[in-house]
C-alpha cells in the first residue's frame, strides 16, 4: 500500500466518523470539514481532481453550517 493511499485511508475515516458525530456538537461539524479538506488534499494527490473539487466543496458546506449552528 502505498503512502498516498494509507494517508486517504485514514483521512475519509476521519471524515466518515465526525459526519457520524455532527449530531453531538459543533466541533464534529468541524472535524467533519477538516476531514473533508483531508480528503481533498488525497484526491488531489492520488490524481482524482474531481474527487479532490467535490470535497473541497464539501468543507466549506461544513464550515459555513459551523459557523451558522450553535451548540445545544
Amino acid at each position: 500500500m502505498s503512502v498516498v493511499t494509507l494517508y486517504g485511508v485514514c483521512a475519509v475515516t476521519f471524515m466518515m466518523v465526525m459526519y457520524a458525530l455532527e449530531h453531538r456538537g459543533r466541533r464534529f461539524i468541524m472535524g467533519f470539514a477538516v476531514g473533508c479538506l483531508l480528503s481533498s488534499l488525497y484526491g488531489f494527490l492520488s490524481g482524482a481532481w474531481p474527487f479532490g473539487v467535490v470535497e473541497l466543496i464539501w468543507s466549506v458546506i461544513a464550515l459555513r453550517r459551523f459557523v451558522t449552528t450553535r451548540d445545544v
